[in-house]
C-alpha cells in the first residue's frame, strides 16, 4: 500500500515537471521565431497586354430596309392573303377590299363614256350637215357658231368621262393589296371584316421587310461621345435573348440631327450587323461598345497606382528624404524597397479606358508591382508566425 503511494505521488512530480518544461519551451519557442510583418501598402502588376477604348451605347434593332404597305382606297376587308412572318413576291396579293362600289363606279363612268360618244358623233354630224349652207352664205357666222362650238364641247366632256372611267378603273384596281416589294411581313395591323379609311394618312396595313439577314442599329449616342465615332468603326454588340452570345457590327451612318433625351442631347448612329443565323429579330434592344482604341501587347498600370500619393507622414514637404521630392514635375508611380520604403518610378502615359493606362515611356517593366493603397491600420499590426504563418506573400501584398 505504501508502495502504491509512493508511487502516485512519483508521477504527479513527473507530470508537473513535464509541463513546466512544455510552457517553457513553447515561450522560447515564440520569442525566438521571427514575426511577420504585414505590409501597409496593397500592391499590383504592371502587366503586358491588350488595350481597349470602347464608347458604350443602347439602341434598337431593325430591318435595313423596310416597306409600309398602305391603300388608297377606303372601303372593308373582305380578305386576307397574307400573315405575320410570310415571304411574299413581288406583286403577290396581301388583302382585299370590298369591290361593288368601285365596280359600280367604273360602270357608271363607263356609261358616261359612252353617251359622250354618241352626243359626239351626233354634234359631228350637224356640223358637217349644216357647214356647206354656211360656205355658200345661206347661214350667218352666228347661226353656224353653235354648230362648232357644240362638237367642242362634247370633245371635252367625252376626255372628262374617259378620266372619270380611267380613275374608276384605278380605284377598282388598288382595292387588290399587293406587295411592292420581295420579302417578309413582319407587321399585320388588320383583319377581315375590318373598315380602312383613307384620308390626308394612308393607314399601313402591312410592313414588310426585305432583308432579314442584314439589320441595322439605331443607337443613341450621348454629344460627349459623338466625337469619337466615326464611319466604318467597329462595334461589338450584345441582345438580352442571347447574354452569351457576342455580335459584331459597322458604324454606317451617323445622322445629324440632335435629339433631345430628358435634357441630353443624342445622336443617331447607324450600325449595320449580318443576320445570317436569323437570331437578330426587330425590336430587339442592343447594348453596343464602339470601339475607339485597340492595341495589342501594350505596357498597362493600373490607374489606382498613378493616383496613388504616399500618405503625409512619409512624404512631407519638410522631409528631405521624401519619395515625392525626387520626381517632383513628373508623373510616377511607386514601388516597395526595402523595409516596405517608397520608392518612386517615372512614368509616360497614354490613353486610359477608366481602369488601366498605356505606359509610352519611362522606367515601368512588366512584371514590377506598383503601390495602388494602403491597408487599414488593423491589418498592418505585427502578429507572431504561429497564427500568421502561411499567409505572408500571394497575389496582391
Amino acid at each position: 500500500m505504501k508502495v502504491l503511494r509512493f508511487l502516485l505521488q512519483t508521477l504527479k512530480i513527473l507530470l508537473m515537471l513535464a509541463g513546466v518544461v512544455f510552457v517553457v519551451l513553447f515561450l522560447r519557442y515564440h520569442a525566438e521565431r521571427p514575426k511577420l510583418v504585414v505590409s501597409p501598402y496593397q500592391t499590383a502588376a504592371v502587366t503586358r497586354g491588350t488595350f481597349e477604348n470602347t464608347v458604350s451605347s443602347t439602341g434598337t434593332l431593325a430591318a435595313v430596309e423596310t416597306v409600309d404597305v398602305g391603300t388608297q382606297v377606303s372601303g372593308t376587308i373582305v380578305k386576307i392573303a397574307a400573315d405575320y412572318n410570310d415571304h411574299v413576291k413581288k406583286g403577290q396579293v396581301l388583302a382585299i377590299i370590298n369591290q361593288d362600289l368601285f365596280k359600280a363606279a367604273v360602270n357608271n363612268a363607263q356609261g358616261a363614256v359612252t353617251k359622250a360618244l354618241a352626243t359626239l358623233a351626233l354634234d359631228e354630224k350637224e356640223l358637217e350637215r349644216n357647214r356647206p349652207l354656211y360656205e355658200k352664205g345661206y347661214l350667218s357666222q352666228q347661226e353656224f357658231l353653235p354648230y362648232e362650238t357644240n362638237v367642242k364641247v362634247d370633245k371635252a366632256t367625252l376626255a372628262s368621262a374617259r378620266a372619270s372611267l380611267a380613275q374608276a378603273r384605278t380605284n377598282l384596281a388598288n382595292t387588290v393589296i399587293r406587295s411592292p416589294i420581295d420579302g417578309t411581313v413582319i407587321q399585320r395591323s388588320v383583319d377581315t371584316g375590318q373598315t380602312v379609311a383613307a384620308s390626308f394618312n394612308t393607314p399601313t396595313l402591312f410592313v414588310i421587310a426585305e432583308d432579314l439577314s442584314r439589320m441595322q442599329i439605331e443607337a443613341n449616342v450621348d454629344e460627349t461621345d459623338i466625337g469619337q465615332i466615326r464611319q466604318g468603326q467597329h462595334v461589338r454588340f450584345t441582345v438580352q435573348a442571347y447574354p452569351d452570345k457576342t455580335f459584331t457590327g459597322t458604324v454606317s451612318q451617323i445622322r445629324l440631327q440632335p435629339q433631345t433625351i430628358s435634357n441630353v442631347v443624342t445622336y443617331t448612329v447607324i450600325v449595320k450587323a449580318d443576320n445570317d443565323r436569323g437570331l437578330l429579330l426587330p425590336g430587339m434592344t442592343a447594348t453596343a461598345d464602339f470601339v475607339v482604341e485597340h492595341d495589342t501587347a501594350v505596357l498597362l498600370v493600373p490607374n489606382a497606382a498613378l493616383r496613388f500619393q504616399p500618405p503625409a507622414a512619409t512624404a512631407g514637404k519638410n522631409d528631405r528624404k521624401s519619395p515625392a521630392s525626387k520626381v517632383q514635375g513628373k508623373k510616377h508611380v511607386f514601388v516597395l524597397g526595402a523595409a516596405d520604403r517608397l520608392q518612386p518610378v517615372t512614368v509616360e502615359t497614354g490613353s486610359d479606358n477608366g481602369q488601366v493606362t498605356v505606359v509610352t515611356g519611362g522606367d515601368l517593366r512588366a512584371g514590377m508591382r506598383v503601390v495602388i493603397g494602403t491597408r487599414p491600420a488593423d491589418q498592418t499590426k505585427q502578429s507572431g508566425g504561429f497564427f500568421l504563418f502561411g499567409h505572408h506573400g500571394g497575389g496582391q501584398r
